[in-house]
């Protein structure tokens, strides 16, 4: 089986009219990730497409990604979630592993450019190879905390005004234009 970006699916952009199945389907995409990044460190061949692919995500989807829950999803989750929800402290985690993952994506990212450099495989270099598995199950833990207790907490305390907020930033971080489905009101019974 070829290794590469055809294994990880696009989150479709008419998924941002309900953000909080967005975020599950772009963490879905970011496991799909992992899982290509984490077979790629043990290839023996080195595939330049691939390579440039996993830099591009690493650089790009990852630092997205971050913004989304950091200037988006994390504030409206800590204005509306309820003292017994316990929030703060699941979110604190998963900010300071933001920061470790950005410092883990910086090394990562060297790592692949050096393999760009000199067209050699990831798995040639020991220290290379366990930097990007690493990172791989890292990420993988992030997720999974982020899909069993702040996305389920997410859809029960964020208002219908939050919701659409969030889509609205989430397009416009991506330059994507959509107009949110209209809801349709109850027809009122008339009187006899």
């Amino acid at each position: 089986m070829a290794l590469n970006r055809d294994h990880v699916a696009q989150t479709p952009d008419e998924l941002l009219s309900d953000p909080i199945t967005w975020f599950f389907a772009e963490h879905q995409r970011h496991r799909q990730f992992c899982d290509v990044m984490q077979r790629a460190s043990m290839a023996t061949t080195y595939d330049e497409t691939l390579v440039r692919w996993l830099l591009d995500f690493v650089v790009h989807d990852l630092a997205l990604h971050i913004l989304d829950e950091e200037e988006d999803l994390f504030p409206l989750m800590r204005a509306r979630a309820q003292h017994e929800d316990e929030v703060d402290k699941v979110l604190d985690r998963l900010q300071g592993e933001h920061a470790k993952d950005l410092t883990a994506a910086a090394v990562v990212r060297d790592h692949l450019e050096t393999c760009l450099r000199q067209q050699a495989p990831i798995s040639r270099n020991n220290v290379r190879r366990r930097a990007l598995e690493a990172f791989a199950v890292q990420e993988r833990g992030h997720l999974a905390l982020e899909n069993a207790v702040v996305l389920p907490l997410a859809r029960l305390r964020l208002t219908e005004r939050d919701l659409l907020d969030l889509s609205n930033r989430l397009a416009k971080r991506r330059g994507v234009t959509w107009r949110p489905a209209r809801r349709r009101r109850p027809v009122k019974a008339s009187a006899p």
